[in-house]
């Protein structure tokens, strides 16, 4: 198996587990000490990874592609900090399905901005996703 979908695989189920563990979280801590509290976390453990493999920061700092991190930074920032809320305030079966709708909005983006390939088939991965969504949100 290639690396990258073994990492994929593991991601995806590592992953799955934070909306529910958050939904219990956020019963009794708000949805923005939440997002503090959880990327705190990540911040930590990846600094630490860093250091671990022995890398500099400093020279990403005036990297050419460091204000496209730091966009995506505000960008993810924002859609965690509204992610949460959602959790917060509704059914996990509902609000995840919504928010993986990114899947679907990051692949037209490719396929429009990066001008990748259109096959009949990830037209029909697109749809397909839509509409799963769409079922399981109503």
């Amino acid at each position: 198996m290639r690396r990258y979908l073994g990492l994929s695989l593991f991601a995806c189920l590592t992953y799955s587990l934070v909306a529910p563990l958050l939904s219990i979280a956020m019963t009794d801590l708000s949805s923005t000490m939440a997002v503090f509290l959880s990327n705190s976390v990540m911040f930590v453990v990846v600094g630490l990874v860093i250091v671990s493999r022995g890398l500099s920061v400093r020279p990403y700092l005036r990297h050419p592609r460091t204000p496209h991190l730091v966009v995506m930074g505000v960008l993810l920032t924002v859609g965690l900090l509204t992610y949460y809320r959602a959790l917060a305030l509704g059914p996990v079966s509902i609000v995840v399905p919504i928010y993986g709708l990114f899947i679907v909005v990051s692949s037209l983006v490719g396929i429009v901005a990066f001008d990748e390939t259109v096959t009949v088939r990830k037209l029909a991965a697109i749809g397909l996703s839509v509409v799963a969504i769409a079922l399981m949100s109503l």
